[in-house]
């Protein structure tokens, strides 16, 4: 006996391209509308918690419970990162000054160069996932194709043979690499490169003000490590792993939004935990849309999608990290068999 299949739904009517009437959807649902008490309420909760961490750090002074406190603000960081990425979307204001000022506010207090940022996201969102033109996928330490496999030389070539495995531990260094790749990008932006540095220059004083140096290196190393393994695990399981375009690989935009993004399945938590990112095929295809707003868009682009025949691929989180590992490894292999030709017989 045969599963019954529900029939399926006629194609959206013609005129327009496809996003265009995807966007008038949307639009009708009132999912682009503005969530004022939503980011004020969400901006204040984070403000206190990040504001208590450092007054806990304060009160337990040279104590290895410091250590706890260490791990929590690396959370707290985290969350202001989701708050600077929903402020550059112009998720929260809609004008470009506020959005700017409140935005460069958040990357201070994490040690993020903004306009560094932004400028990268921006082009990342632009062409998800596109071997030549994602900043996000260039091969500057792990390699996320065989084609820039076979191309690499130094650290990707040493690394990629075993990326996959070396993925997570790496990731315990992207808090470092955040703060060195917003000052090697500072240029001639004097405000970004202020708030920078007298981010550091505040942030090193108070640890080793309030700890003695080896309480003091043991926090940076507890702190700076496990806020590279938060943002490496929010940001993750988006796109690694999804199809990569290249050279004049260039679908129509909701195909490129959709078909290299991936979706994490999961509760109210999982939102909160990620920000809204877990909706990241949502997200790419309304980067202004409010990230409350992005699970209630969920089912429309589905069913979108599905009558036009376009994927739309959604896992759970596990899985999504299995994934993203499993295409790792696979772009290593050219690495992986050079080594083994050239061994001696």
């Amino acid at each position: 006996m045969t599963a019954h299949t529900p029939p399926r739904r006629p194609p959206p009517p013609a005129g327009g391209s496809d996003f265009a009437r995807l966007s008038k959807k949307i639009a009708e649902a009132s999912l682009m509308n503005r969530r004022p008490c939503y980011y004020m309420v969400r901006s204040i909760a984070v403000a206190v918690a990040y504001a208590g961490g450092w007054g806990a750090f304060v009160v337990i002074g040279a104590g290895w419970w410091t250590l706890a406190v260490a791990a929590f603000l690396a959370v707290m960081f985290g969350q202001v990162a989701l708050l600077a990425h929903d402020v550059a979307h112009r998720q929260v204001f809609r004008r470009r000054r506020p959005s700017e000022t409140a935005g460069r506010i958040a990357g201070a207090a994490i040690g993020m160069g903004y306009g560094w940022w932004q400028d990268k996201h921006t082009r990342h969102h632009a062409n998800p996932n596109h071997e030549d033109l994602d900043p996000d996928i260039a091969p500057d330490l792990l390699v996320w194709s065989q084609d820039q496999a076979r191309a690499a030389t130094g650290l990707p070539r040493l690394l990629g043979r075993w990326q996959a495995f070396l993925f997570f531990p790496l990731l315990l260094l992207e808090g470092v690499n955040l703060h060195v790749s917003s000052a090697r990008a500072l240029g001639n932006r004097a405000l970004d490169g202020t708030l920078l540095y007298g981010h550091t220059a505040a942030y090193l004083t108070a640890v080793f003000l309030v700890l003695p140096p080896g309480t003091a290196i043991a926090f940076l190393a507890v702190h700076q490590c496990l806020f590279g393994l938060c943002l490496g695990c929010l940001f993750a399981p988006n796109h690694k792993g999804m199809p990569i375009l290249t050279g004049n690989d260039r679908p129509d935009f909701l195909r490129r939004q959709v078909l290299t993004a991936r979706n994490v399945r999961g509760s109210w938590f999982t939102d909160l935990a990620l920000g809204g990112l877990n909706h990241q095929i949502e997200h790419h295809l309304f980067p202004s849309m409010p990230s409350p707003h992005l699970r209630r868009a969920r089912p429309l682009v589905r069913r979108y999608c599905q009558d036009l025949g376009v994927d739309y691929l959604e896992t759970g989180l596990i899985a999504s990290y299995r994934q993203a590992l499993a295409s790792l490894h696979r772009a290593g292999a050219p690495l992986r068999r050079a080594r083994i030709g050239s061994a001696p017989a």
